[in-house]
């Protein structure tokens, strides 16, 4: 399973398919695979030959190495399917801990920094993508995947297509965003994706990345900015404008209310 049999193992093969067959997303897949082949090459053998004492090491080698817990709780879930799935070994992905997620709120912005935020984009493209995010609370990924076709300006909706865990999902578009948007259509001309990139794919996720650097710093925010904080910022103004929380939690695509609810320690 390490990188370098990679092309020819079949046992990566066998994980491919697995994960391809449950339809998770091509990160999702990367993120499984470099993880698993990471636990490969720490221990020195094929990851078939290693039972749940490896594992623990494993873990215990990555906090060492100051890893983030969601990056450990990634490999966590990369483990978990590997085993529970691939290697059909049931016993074993449950007694693979997660590390504890830490107690800790979303950086917020103001209306006012939002807009300082935005004014300070320099390229229409990216201003109009992070505007879009914002005002339709879409995590990064849902932004750039969004087609001319998805924006439904008779029903005032934006279709949300494949979001987290391969779900659609609609969202309100606003008059607002609509406005910005048909002039963001007329001077750009996008044909397919509402925010091309190179060749035939939508703008790289990274383009908006550096945007939101280089926005926040010429905004003179001290936050760091990025658009899942605008995402943060949509959920928390809805929520202080009045707006029902299960009603947010449908825009969001939250499978749980709890995860929704943590809005209401920074509203």
């Amino acid at each position: 399973m390490t990188d370098a049999t990679a092309a020819v193992s079949p046992l990566r093969r066998r994980m491919i398919d697995d994960m391809s067959l449950r339809n998770l997303s091509p990160a999702t897949q990367r993120s499984y695979l470099h993880a698993v082949s990471k636990f490969s090459r720490y221990s020195g053998r094929s990851p078939e030959r290693l039972g749940l004492e490896d594992v623990r090491a494993f873990q215990v080698y990555l906090v060492a190495q100051g890893i983030s817990w969601s990056a450990l709780n990634q490999t966590v879930c990369a483990l978990r399917f590997f085993y529970g799935v691939t290697l059909d070994r049931p016993e074993i992905p449950e007694r693979i801990a997660y590390a504890r997620t830490p107690r800790k709120l979303p950086t917020i912005l103001s209306a006012d920094e939002v807009i300082r935020f935005l004014e300070a984009v320099s390229s229409l493209k990216s201003r109009a993508a992070l505007t879009t995010a914002y005002a339709a609370g879409l995590r990064a990924s849902e932004a750039l995947s969004l087609k001319v076709t998805d924006i439904d300006s008779d029903r005032m909706l934006i279709q949300v297509r494949q979001g987290k865990g391969g779900k659609d999902r609609t969202v309100m578009l606003s008059a607002q965003l609509l406005a910005i948007l048909r002039v963001y259509w007329r001077l750009a001309r996008p044909e397919t994706w509402l925010f091309p990139g190179r060749g035939d794919k939508p703008i790289h996720a990274q383009v908006l990345y550096g945007a939101c650097r280089s926005a926040a710093k010429a905004a003179g925010l001290t936050k760091r900015v990025t658009v899942h904080t605008l995402r943060h910022s949509f959920a928390t103004h809805l929520l202080e404008s009045g707006v029902d929380i299960r009603i947010i939690q449908v825009l969001l695509g939250h499978s749980n209310l709890s995860t929704t609810a943590r809005y209401t320690h920074v509203a």
